[in-house]
């Protein structure tokens, strides 16, 4: 669930590889910010079932 929801928002929010290979502080940061909220998501998830 976690890496379906990553691959969602990278996608939404146009992380790619070519902005990687331009910016990697900004994509790192990036993905830090949406693995940070795809794992909120799948936890609230969790403990409200």
């Amino acid at each position: 669930m976690v890496e379906y929801l990553i691959k969602e928002m990278e996608r939404k929010q146009g992380v790619t590889e070519e902005l990687k290979g331009k910016d990697m502080m900004r994509w790192i940061g990036l993905m830090n910010n949406i693995r940070a909220c795809a794992d909120e998501i799948v936890s609230n998830d969790i403990v409200y079932f």
